[in-house]
């Protein structure tokens, strides 16, 4: 058996004044040695992705990026056999554009050439899969794919450097609205972070799973409305240094949470099936009545995409 990891990590899709793309090379450090990706990396714990996309692209390419707009969020699965793990990535997808900075290569680290490639060069290139999505080419998978996705813990907290428990969780959030133009909100129930507070219905992300595929469920579940995907309105990253839910202890806690456009094109009363869990109640609200809402009502990554979708 393989052990099971996750983490968030966010790339760089940047194109010069002639169209290329600029890619960088797996060494014989990583896990998929020779093959072609996007610069970018892992995103630390309670780090903004935007950040994370403009520090890993000056690392691995010496270049200095500037963040102009997120593109796309992905997630995919890979196994590494050799090392004993399957790792789920949750991929943020960023267009850049060079500020300055000389292209570098780089000697004993997990990539090793950063170079520019037309498309047609790069459709070439053993390509990582996530690359070839966000570039919108054809290629085959560099990535060995598990057979089974593995069971593993929706929360997962582990003990930090300062022996403070941490968590960091992807999640998928829906502005979901009606034919009338009404907004669904949801009530966080008592014991848990922000209780009493409205949220956008949605929730984390399970192993192995699409961030659309897992808002769509957690839609059914939380309110009992069945939505479509409309569009992809941002990203938003929040750290709480000692948040305390229903585990009773402290937790250094860091949300990275992507919302969509949703609509609801037949909307029901909304009910709540998953009773006990961290949703107590979920509700349709008029314009003007979530126009109405004191900020304190609302949770920060509620009253950011709501800001977003132009909702008030």
């Amino acid at each position: 058996m393989l052990e099971p990891l996750r983490r968030i990590a966010a790339y760089a899709v940047c194109a010069d004044s002639a169209g290329r793309v600029l890619l960088v090379r797996a060494s014989g450090r990583s896990g998929t040695p020779g093959t072609w990706s996007l610069p970018g990396g892992a995103v630390d714990h309670g780090e903004d992705p935007n950040h994370t996309v403009v520090r890993e692209t000056a690392a691995e390419t010496g270049l200095s990026v500037a963040v102009s707009g997120l593109d796309d969020v992905l997630a995919d699965m890979r196994a590494l056999p050799e090392r004993g793990i399957t790792i789920h990535t949750d991929r943020l997808i960023y267009k850049v554009s060079v500020r300055g900075g000389t292209l570098t290569d780089r000697v004993d680290r997990p990539t090793d050439l950063a170079r520019w490639f037309t498309l047609a060069e790069a459709r070439e290139l053993p390509l990582r899969s996530f690359t070839a999505r966000a570039l919108g080419l054809p290629a085959p998978s560099a990535d060995v794919v598990p057979d089974e996705v593995p069971e593993f813990p929706s929360f997962y907290a582990v003990p930090g450097p300062d022996g403070l428990h941490r968590a960091q969780r992807f999640a998928a959030y829906a502005v979901a609205t009606d034919p009338d133009g009404r907004v669904l909100l949801t009530r966080v129930a008592d014991g848990y972070p922000g209780a009493g507070r409205w949220h956008l219905p949605g929730g984390g992300t399970d192993y192995g799973e699409q961030p659309g595929a897992a808002l769509i469920r957690e839609l059914v579940e939380e309110t009992g409305q069945r939505g479509r995907l409309v569009e992809l309105l941002g990203v938003a990253s929040h750290r709480d240094a000692a948040s305390l839910g229903p585990e009773g202890y402290p937790i250094d806690w860091h949300g990275v949470r992507a919302f969509y456009r949703v609509v609801v094109d037949q909307p029901a009363p909304p009910t709540v099936s998953d009773v006990g869990g961290s949703t107590c109640e979920a509700r349709w609200f008029a314009r003007e009545e979530l126009g109405a809402l004191p900020t304190d009502r609302l949770t920060e990554v509620t009253a950011e995409a709501v800001q977003a979708a132009r909702l008030t």
